[in-house]
């Protein structure tokens, strides 16, 4: 009885949340069903009142929706990558492994600089400057103990910035079109929302690896088990019918399972934060923008060196490398008339490599700072 208690109150709680979603989506934003419902979902978790049914004391919502979104995310990036996807990387893969590496050390290089000027700690400051995208990275700060609230901040800015300004800048610099690059949207998934026998099926036999995927993760003790078990189980189910059949399996996929992994992972996260997970934002605010701006900026210089060296247009190329999610760069990418399919791939193979490398990365950082903290605690305790 108390267990359906709950999940009635979990589900109000969602449906509460997911309204600040519906109203940002109405921007247009890609992203902006994550934004809305875990901007809603934090207010209501520190006011707390009385008719939303939460306990003082309550830790949030259950985990199970954190799961849950975390896996229909996976299944969705999973299936972007295709056969498409593997040959536009076999004939860059050189410069695209390096500019993958460069992303992800100026991004631990932004974080350094957000942990050493600021009041967060080094966890949390390495999370959010992370280049995974705001739809992962606060999920996986709940996984590895950091400060979901920063890392939501810090993510969310970037993301913002980065829609805000690359278009832009590739427009004022480079305007004339690249018109080999006019691939058409169906190249950025090979979801459909067509409801016919066999895209159904094939749903179902991803959704399968997802799950058994995820078991696996779990037993083999995965950083955030959900969403990289489900994103590699389907990504080889996917990858590997494929290869057997000679073409890109479709699936039904409808766009709104997007929008509902969004508000599940938005109302869980922003369940579980309180008023004194923002002490010190200010100074957050502020060292995370110029470190924020910093890296679009390297990034953008080093795109244009690619482009230069490679003959990849400076649109694909932009848009391919800058740090603001794949969805947003996707989107942005079809407007421009850039090669879709390449920059899909790019911001695909950057999330599953901060998702897969970085939280063990993170937490073997941590245990040598706590070990050095303790060491130096020991030594001063000493001479007193």
């Amino acid at each position: 009885m108390k267990k359906d208690e709950n999940l009635l109150k979990d589900l109000w709680f969602i449906a509460i949340s997911a309204t600040g979603g519906f109203i940002l989506s109405l921007t247009g934003m890609s992203i902006g069903w994550m934004i809305g419902t875990l901007i809603v979902a934090c207010c209501l978790a520190m006011i707390r009142p009385a008719w939303l049914m939460m306990a003082p004391d309550q830790k949030g919502i259950n985990r199970r929706w954190l799961a849950l979104g975390q896996v229909i995310l996976g299944i969705e990036l999973g299936q972007k990558l295709n056969l498409s996807v593997l040959s536009v990387l076999k004939d860059h893969w050189f410069s695209v492994g390096v500019m993958l590496i460069l992303s992800i050390l100026l991004a631990m290089l932004s974080g350094y600089v957000l942990w050493r000027f600021s009041k967060t700690d080094m966890m949390t400051s390495f999370v959010g400057t992370a280049p995974g995208g705001l739809s992962a990275m606060p999920s996986i700060a709940q996984e590895v103990g950091a400060n979901t609230a920063i890392v939501s901040l810090v993510q969310m800015m970037r993301v913002l910035l980065v829609v805000l300004s690359i278009p832009f800048l590739v427009i004022l610099i480079y305007t004339k079109q690249d018109s080999s690059a006019s691939a058409a949207a169906e190249t950025l998934s090979t979801a459909t929302t067509d409801f016919r026998l066999a895209p159904v099926l094939w749903t179902a036999v991803l959704i399968l690896a997802a799950w058994g995927a995820c078991k696996a993760a779990k037993f083999l003790k995965f950083p955030a088990p959900w969403l990289l078990g489900s994103m590699l189980g389907v990504a080889l189910v996917h990858v590997g019918g494929a290869a057997v059949t000679g073409h890109d399996m479709m699936a039904w996929w409808p766009s709104q399972a997007n929008h509902i992994s969004q508000v599940f992972l938005g109302a869980t996260i922003g369940s579980k934060m309180y008023k004194s997970m923002f002490y010190g934002v200010t100074r957050v605010i502020i060292v995370g923008f110029v470190s924020s701006v910093g890296l679009i900026a390297a990034m953008f210089l080093s795109a244009v060196i690619v482009s230069e060296l490679t003959g990849i247009s400076l649109i694909t190329s932009v848009l391919a490398f800058a740090p603001g999610g794949i969805a947003e760069m996707a989107t942005t990418s079809v407007t421009l008339h850039a090669d879709s399919t390449f920059v899909v791939a790019v911001q695909v193979i950057r999330v599953i490599l901060v998702i897969a490398l970085l939280p063990p990365f993170y937490r073997l950082l941590h245990h040598l700072h706590g070990e050095k903290k303790d060491k130096e605690s020991s030594i001063s305790g000493s001479n007193a």
